[in-house]
């Protein structure tokens, strides 16, 4: 059974950028997210896979950061099941 994927995309402000990336994996449906500047340049794409919680999602995290202290506006698109 082949399972149906959808996706959505956020604009948003830079400093809000980790916050928004924390809410979205604790919706805990989402399977990757990608991160956009405002020219459409992809900066980083995070796969998550089920059960990623916690220390493991740090490092992605660290630099969900680093990318929000460089961009004013990006974009997120989320991939869902």
């Amino acid at each position: 059974m082949a399972t149906k994927k959808t996706t959505e995309t956020f604009e948003i402000k830079g400093e809000d950028l980790v916050k928004k990336v924390k809410e979205l994996v604790h919706e805990g449906n989402i399977r990757r997210i990608i991160i956009k500047d405002k020219n459409g340049k992809t900066l980083i794409e995070l796969p998550l896979t089920i059960g990623v919680v916690g220390a493991v999602l740090l490092p992605a995290l660290a630099a969900v950061g680093a990318i929000a202290a460089l961009v004013t506006e990006c974009s997120i698109i989320v991939e869902k099941e």
